[in-house]
């Protein structure tokens, strides 16, 4: 079966953390490519309390093959305690670039 490419969603305290996690999981062909976004801000519960912080949004591109190593690579090197990874299937999409996705993973 052929794998689905998948864009997930990973936030991080800050650009060296981002840029460590993204050179990991594409280096290791985990992801095929990862678009860091400075300065979002969230705002979010944390232990009951309303909490607000800038952070990094990684937006990363992978396959339903990769993605429970990539998910395993990004526990392994983030700081956070619960770390944001949120899958999205990609249902439709330019066929190159997502045959381009599916090499480089």
């Amino acid at each position: 079966m052929d794998p689905q490419v998948l864009v997930v969603y990973c936030t991080c305290p800050n650009e060296v953390v981002a840029r460590e996690i993204s050179r990991a999981i594409t280096t290791k062909k985990l992801a095929a490519c990862v678009n860091i976004i400075p300065k979002v801000e969230s705002i979010y519960i944390w232990n009951g309390q309303s909490e607000t912080d800038e952070e990094v949004l990684c937006i990363i591109k992978t396959t339903t093959e990769k993605y429970q190593s990539m998910e395993d690579e990004i526990i392994k090197l983030h700081p956070y305690e619960i770390c944001e990874i949120i899958a999205i299937p990609v249902i439709k999409g330019h066929s190159a670039y997502l045959n381009w996705v599916k090499e480089n993973t």
